[in-house]
């Protein structure tokens, strides 16, 4: 697990590998800041704090943070949100703790993606392996007509 902290005048901005899900975002948000080419490969001075953050918001993984130099953490929903990505993780926006079996804070967020096919080597969160396994979700499970669907009668 690698975990890089990138700093300029009034931002930080934290990397961790192994919550990152090689979505893109990043590269395609701000090409001349998140550069793979690049070492390093965040380049925060190529364009404003605001440009930037707004970048990292997209981050669905969590895997790319930010604070404001002074301590201001990213803004979060006030109510956490849960949505299934179709054929896909589960998409975490707001800041969630996730905790061990102990209670214990395991890990904690503004966003992260958790996997629920079963198959990540990363578990809780997700590192694609739905895509190597098909994983296929049923349509019921993230469709609106799920909420018109009847129940099948309780087996006599």
């Amino acid at each position: 697990m690698t975990k890089r902290t990138y700093q300029r005048d009034n931002l930080i901005v934290h990397w961790d590998s192994s919550r990152c899900i090689h979505s893109g975002r990043c590269l395609r948000g701000l090409p001349e800041v998140f550069d793979l080419q690049a070492r390093p490969w965040v380049q925060l001075e190529e364009a404003e704090s605001d440009a930037v953050t707004a970048t990292i918001e997209t981050c669905p993984s969590g895997a790319l943070t930010y604070e404001r130099v002074g301590g201001q953490p990213e803004q979060t929903p006030d109510v956490p949100t849960i949505t299934p990505h179709p054929n896909g993780p589960l998409h975490v926006r707001g800041y969630v703790e996730v905790r061990d079996v102990t209670g214990a804070v395991f890990d904690a967020g503004p966003r992260m993606t958790l996997c629920r096919c079963g198959h990540s080597n990363n578990q809780p969160f997700c590192d694609n392996s739905h895509r190597e396994a098909g994983f296929k979700d049923r349509a019921r499970v993230i469709s609106p007509e799920r909420n018109d669907a009847q129940h099948p009668p309780p087996a006599t």
